[in-house]
């Protein structure tokens, strides 16, 4: 049993160390919450989506120099990309994820922390990131046939693409229209938004996006998750929210 952990106090440390550009604390940080018994996807879920969240949020609001940013959006590359290897890997169940997102950086980490997570938890995951036109993704998912399709947007501008994406595959797949689940972002700041372009479903965070995937393609709501919900190996003790003064 890892000890108690306070994850405001750890994430407000994690925030200072990234804005400041300080990998080699992150590094210590990390290895801090290994010793202590935290999972990869503990740490994934409730430490580094957090503070990319907060990060993304407060560059938007001109909180942030462009160094601060560029130094925090590089460490939480890095760590996102360190922290699939060590996931728990669920065994496979068969399905296939196509997962894109919008051209902005924060949108690609994002994407790719809950493409890593969606794969853990047993799905076979095609991440194509940002950038890629309509007509490709349409062709993908005619060619690949992909059992949702799941899209990331930090920005308002990405929603009328999203929904141009949306009508577009229920015009080909008229009878069997592949679900579209969005996730984040401007999603998450707009209420109703997803609903509202005509996707399946939408999701705050990745415990929320694997639960929501798993509805669509099963057809029911996941309770729970062997590689995400249920590797609680540490007590996470959750006080008033002091994300933001860290890096304010």
């Amino acid at each position: 049993m890892s000890q108690t952990l306070n994850i405001d106090l750890t994430t407000e440390r994690l925030l200072q160390l990234c804005v400041s550009g300080d990998r080699a604390g992150v590094r210590e940080l990390h290895s801090q919450l290994e010793t202590a018994g935290v999972s990869a996807t503990e740490i994934a879920q409730r430490l580094y989506w957090p503070s990319m969240q907060v990060i993304f949020r407060m560059w938007r609001q001109d909180q942030l120099t462009a160094l601060a940013y560029r130094y925090a959006t590089r460490i939480l590359r890095m760590l996102v990309d360190q922290a699939q290897a060590r996931y728990s890997q669920s065994q496979r169940n068969g399905r296939r994820l196509l997962c894109v997102c919008g051209p902005e950086e924060s949108e690609d980490t994002a994407g790719q922390l809950c493409a890593d997570l969606l794969e853990a938890s047993g799905y076979e995951v095609l991440f194509a990131a940002g950038g890629v036109a309509k007509d490709e993704i349409m062709q993908e998912v005619a060619q690949r046939k992909p059992d949702a399709v799941v899209v990331f947007a930090a920005a308002a501008s990405d929603a009328p693409r999203i929904r141009e994406l949306i009508d577009g595959l229920r015009e080909i797949h008229r009878n069997q229209s592949v679900p579209v689940i969005c996730g984040a972002g401007v999603f998450a700041r707009a209420e109703g938004l997803a609903e509202e372009i005509g996707a399946t479903a939408t999701a705050h965070d990745p415990a929320e996006m694997i639960a929501a995937v798993h509805g669509a393609v099963f057809g029911t709501a996941a309770t729970t998750s062997a590689s995400t919900r249920t590797q609680h190996v540490a007590q996470i003790k959750r006080p008033q929210n002091r994300v933001r003064s860290a890096v304010a």
